[in-house]
């Protein structure tokens, strides 16, 4: 089973970048991958998606802030979070497109003064 481990969340101030990092177990060729967030209360929602030729999809409101990335050789997939708000706080998620892997643990972003 194909496991996922996300990390680089922390608390950063208002208009502060955080860079996450999200490692496969499995193979990334040929996968779409995703990054998701899921606020307190909220439902889990789709933040950004990258297809193996490397087009992107973003939420709108993260259009122009974030940045996603893959290095299908390393396994990984990246989220650049740059001009963060408070309403970007969230549990952040990786996985594949459409989501059929288990979720891993998430990594946590706060943004906050």
């Amino acid at each position: 089973q194909v496991q996922l481990v996300e990390s680089g969340g922390g608390l950063v101030q208002p208009g502060g970048s955080l860079r996450l990092s999200c490692t496969v177990s499995g193979t990334i060729f040929g996968i779409y991958m995703a990054w998701y967030r899921q606020a307190p209360g909220k439902q889990r929602e789709l933040v950004a998606r990258i297809t193996t030729d490397r087009s992107i999809n973003y939420l709108d409101s993260v259009k122009g802030r974030f940045t996603i990335s893959r290095h299908n050789v390393k396994g990984a997939v990246y989220l650049q979070m740059d001009s963060l708000k408070p309403e970007d706080t969230a549990v952040y998620y990786c996985t594949n497109y459409p989501s059929t892997w288990a979720w891993g643990q998430g990594t946590q972003v706060t943004v906050s003064a």
